[in-house]
């Protein structure tokens, strides 16, 4: 097994940092080729979890006042399905992503809600209040903000990839990123 050069490692993240921040669509077909086929370790994908329950909890205590740690299992499980969603779909538009991203999320929501609000009656949050809800759990005004959301998290959760990507050892990405860089 070939030895890694420290900065071969460092300029491949850089340039996949730039590639997906400024522009996901200067990606060549190699490199998506590569992105396909790699798989992360489990604490990667554990990694995601954890960022998204912290930040959605964050979000959500900085606008409503509070949160509940069933919305931090809640955000890491919407965050870590739109990391999915954002990297398979990469070649699919935006909008589309988007609209995926908010059906998931609205899912995931009215699932928790009627497990944590309605059979638990731990009421930790209620739509019915709202027009067009479906049992106070989920509304039609949510699903359009997470989908309006989900434009900053696809382009957040492509940046996660590139940099866990990067740390996962494979002598094949190495190959691939030396002749990239060259």
């Amino acid at each position: 097994m070939k030895k890694w050069k420290q900065y071969d490692i460092i300029a491949a993240k850089q340039q996949l940092m730039t590639s997906f921040a400024n522009e996901p669509q200067a990606l060549n077909e190699t490199s998506m080729i590569r992105y396909a086929e790699c798989a992360l370790p489990l604490w990667a994908y554990a990694l995601v979890f954890i960022f998204g329950g912290i930040y959605y909890c964050f979000l959500e205590a900085l606008f409503r006042g509070y949160t509940h740690w069933t919305m931090g299992v809640t955000g890491g499980a919407c965050f870590l399905g739109l990391f999915f969603i954002s990297i398979k779909g990469r070649k699919q538009p935006l909008l589309l992503l988007c609209l995926e991203g908010s059906l998931l999320i609205t899912v995931l929501e009215f699932t928790v809600g009627c497990v944590v609000n309605l059979v638990l009656g731990w009421h930790v949050w209620d739509y019915s209040s709202l027009h067009f809800h479906l049992l106070g759990q989920i509304s039609l005004l949510y699903s359009i903000v997470w989908f309006f959301l989900c434009i900053p998290g696809i382009r957040l959760c492509r940046i996660f990839y590139a940099l866990l990507l990067c740390d996962v050892p494979a002598e094949k990405e190495l190959d691939i990123y030396e002749t990239q860089i060259r």
